[in-house]
């Protein structure tokens, strides 16, 4: 059962900059109630107030703290859509990297990923239906020196989507994970992406209608699939 985006309750990861707050944005134009997500207390205080959306400040690598986040949100209403964006993206040889930051990456990553997704799981089954949308990328499927921890998050956020499609279905609960599809300008992206990648970025807004689409339609055909955020926004803009 699809519902109108003016009627759903969104929460949203990594909300308060890059492609998480031009998400939040497009679903606030929508007529949304909003959840918003991140560890960035000022800048998610500011994006609440422009939003007029409900803000928890969280550190996701933190399981208490996450499931604590997303009880404060549902308290106040059942969620219809989530929007798990929030990453660690830090580029090390694997030589370098400690199991602190190879765990802290998998955290928010994957284990966020499944917290939320369980935690709003009843409130979908119960409204008829709802969308879990994954933010993953090309270190979803490939592997790339240097991000042995994002590849490994990244990888398993895949498969956690394709089985929650699969249990889901029958209760109308679509999960999909989507990838940005085009290089974008983000904070993340200023740090990790060289120049040549930089010479091509958008900005996150021009990805921002394909998450809209997703929620509001709920096509059966995105459930289970790794969608690409550049070609669904264009379909939508064109």
């Amino acid at each position: 059962m699809t519902r109108p985006l003016a009627e759903q309750h969104v929460v949203i990861t990594g909300a308060a900059h890059g492609l998480g707050a031009a998400i939040a944005r497009a679903f606030a134009a929508e007529g949304a109630s909003l959840g918003l997500i991140d560890r960035d207390g000022a800048a998610l205080a500011a994006l609440g107030t422009e939003l007029g959306a409900r803000t928890v400040v969280c550190d996701l690598s933190d399981a208490d703290a996450t499931r604590a986040a997303i009880a404060e949100l549902r308290a106040a209403g059942p969620v219809d859509t989530l929007v798990h964006n929030a990453a660690i993206l830090k580029p090390q040889p694997f030589a370098e990297v400690s199991y602190e930051m190879f765990r802290a990456t998998l955290d928010v990553g994957i284990d966020a990923g499944f917290i939320l997704a369980q935690a709003v799981w009843p409130d979908m089954v119960a409204r008829g239906g709802g969308a879990l949308i994954f933010v993953s990328s090309q270190s979803g499927i490939k592997g790339f020196a240097d991000e042995t921890a994002y590849c490994a998050a990244k990888h398993a956020l895949e498969g956690l989507s394709k089985c929650l499609a699969m249990e889901g279905e029958a209760a109308g609960i679509l999960s999909c994970t989507i990838t940005p599809g085009m290089a974008m300008q983000t904070p993340m992206s200023e740090q990790n992406y060289p120049p040549e990648l930089k010479k091509k970025w958008v900005a996150p807004a021009a990805l921002a209608p394909a998450f809209l689409r997703i929620a509001a339609t709920r096509a059966p055909g995105f459930s289970g699939a790794r969608l690409n955020a550049w070609d669904l926004s264009q379909e939508e803009t064109t």
